[in-house]
């Protein structure tokens, strides 16, 4: 996904490119949660709005079974998200009229009312606006409303990033209830790694627009591959004081490229503690170097001829 650069008043025109999201490829399995996880600014949320169509993909393919309905997002900030001259019953109900998935007002308020129910709220909050509720009841909100037309995936954009620490543990049950409930696939988007490794099936790691890895949860954690992978994971805190002290910590050096003019070869190689000569000139394509473990990165073993 690039994005334009323009110049001049009355008559602009493209001068460069961001590239946000660069040449990425995975899959997603029924059933399962696929953590995204990067630091700020590295293409997550475009990805997933690519996914959706909220931005049209410069070129590439996203195929998804089914129409166009069964995709559905929880956006990241529950204050502004939900539209504040509207009441969540009708937040909630205004895709079912949209896609026409009820007869009636009868049927309308008793899907409106089981919508809220499911998501832990009481239907009688139906006729309360986004004002009245906190900051967790309203991304509940905003759960329902994804889940009102019955989707098979859900792209959760960093739904508990904005929430207090004990309101994140609800929302994070919440969802893992309704996918064991109805059988939903997540891309689970965030930046809360500790939250990812609790709630992912399989994480993927980007870097300024590129997929550098992907694996199972538990070889991402105990085993990772790629450099970058490798320092990210160092910075997660440890609760233990004394684990803390004794763990290697990865420091990189230097700031991240501009997405406006990234580095050639690998746009890790200027921050990358295993950097060589060949990084700066050979673009590393994702290869499978472990079973179910792909990388990004021609210095990881097992990565092959490049």
């Amino acid at each position: 996904m690039y994005f334009p650069v323009t110049s001049g008043i009355l008559f602009q025109r493209a001068v460069a490119y961001i590239k946000a999201v660069d040449d990425i490829s995975f899959t997603v399995r029924r059933g399962e949660t696929l953590g995204l996880v990067g630091e700020s600014g590295c293409g997550k949320t475009t990805t997933g709005r690519c996914i959706l169509r909220l931005y049209k993909p410069t070129e590439g393919e996203i195929l998804m079974r089914a129409m166009r309905r069964q995709m559905q997002i929880i956006f990241q900030d529950p204050y502004s998200s939900l539209n504040p001259r509207m009441t969540a019953g009708n937040i909630i109900g205004e895709p079912l009229a949209v896609h026409g998935l009820v007869n009636n007002k009868r049927e309308y308020r008793e899907r409106v009312a089981e919508l809220l129910t499911n998501v832990g709220l009481n239907p009688y909050m139906a006729d309360r606006f986004p004002h009245e509720f906190s900051g967790g009841q309203r991304q509940r909100i905003g759960v329902a409303r994804a889940l009102s037309v019955d989707p098979a995936f859900i792209v959760c954009d960093e739904p508990v990033s904005a929430l207090d620490v004990s309101i994140q543990a609800q929302i994070i049950n919440l969802l893992e209830d309704l996918q064991e409930r109805y059988n939903l696939t997540y891309l689970f988007i965030a930046h809360d790694l500790s939250v990812v490794r609790h709630i992912s099936d399989r994480v993927a790691v980007m870097y300024l627009g590129k997929l550098v890895e992907i694996a199972d949860r538990n070889a991402i954690y105990e085993n990772p591959q790629h450099p970058y992978t490798r320092a990210l994971l160092s910075a997660v805190p440890i609760p233990d004081p004394v684990l803390d002290a004794q763990r290697e910590r990865i420091i990189l050096t230097g700031e991240v490229p501009s997405p406006l003019n990234p580095p050639s070869g690998c746009v890790f190689h200027p921050r990358c503690p295993m950097v060589t000569e060949d990084c700066s000139r050979v673009l590393p394509e994702t290869r499978e170097i472990l079973p179910d473990h792909v990388a990004a990165c021609i210095n990881v073993p097992g990565y092959g001829p490049y």
